[in-house]
């Protein structure tokens, strides 16, 4: 039975610029599409946060760029802690599928691959 779940995946980028951002956001959602087998018509949302050095583009804007443009996307603010990860981008994916919770395959990349090290790579 079809149940809506959700994905988790987060990159950081290496500096705060627009093309690098883009690079970085298209390349965290090709992996959760690749990994978890993610046809595009299951997508419902997809909410972006960024941290706050992060001023260049909105990470949706890459999602567009992708292909997302027809998908209800939503950037905001991720918190603020002492010692989080630097320029970071975390996403929420909500996708329509039949795969129990246990078998979706959450991505973490470059300098965020620490805040899960629990996942395998």
């Amino acid at each position: 039975m079809s149940a809506v779940r959700a994905l988790r995946g987060a990159t950081t980028v290496d500096t705060d610029e627009r093309e690098h951002l883009f690079e970085r956001v298209i390349s965290l959602l090709e992996a959760m599409f690749e990994r978890n087998e993610i046809p595009h018509d299951d997508i419902v949302s997809v909410i972006f946060t960024a941290t706050d050095d992060i001023h260049s583009a909105f990470p949706a804007e890459a999602a567009r760029k992708f292909g997302l443009g027809d998908v209800p996307l939503l950037c905001a603010r991720e918190l603020d802690v002492v010692g989080g990860t630097p320029r970071c981008v975390r996403v929420l994916l909500h996708v329509n599928t039949d795969l129990p919770r246990s078998a979706l395959h959450h991505v973490y990349l470059e300098g965020a691959r620490s805040l899960r090290d629990d996942l395998p790579n």
